[in-house]
């Protein structure tokens, strides 16, 4: 991955945790439609904004761990709080449309 400056970093962990997240929520749905090929989709792309995230989570650790300390902003530790966010979300997601399929299984 090229070197990405602060901003960039910031705003790519928003963007991809906010799809990461929007995309739990999506599948969740699905799921509660009985469409589980949807939902099992919609939790793979968001498998993939949560890799998209976590590179660029990488990227900037790696700036550090190279000696490029940034400065704490807000906005950094806001866009840290959209891929935990993201993360709890998906793995509630997953539990969730298990639970769904149980029940459905279970109600046929």
């Amino acid at each position: 991955m090229e070197h990405l400056d602060m901003d960039t970093i910031i705003m790519e962990l928003i963007v991809n945790a906010g799809n990461a997240r929007s995309l739990a929520i999506e599948a969740i749905r699905a799921a509660r439609e009985g469409d589980y090929e949807k939902a099992d989709s919609l939790l793979a792309e968001c498998d993939q904004a949560m890799n998209d995230a976590h590179n660029v989570q990488t990227e900037l650790i790696q700036q550090e761990l190279n000696g490029e300390k940034q400065p704490l902003s807000l906005l950094a530790v806001h866009a840290q709080d959209h891929v935990m966010n993201a993360m709890t979300v998906r793995d509630l997601a997953l539990e969730i449309i298990a639970m769904s399929k149980e029940l459905r299984k279970l109600a046929q």
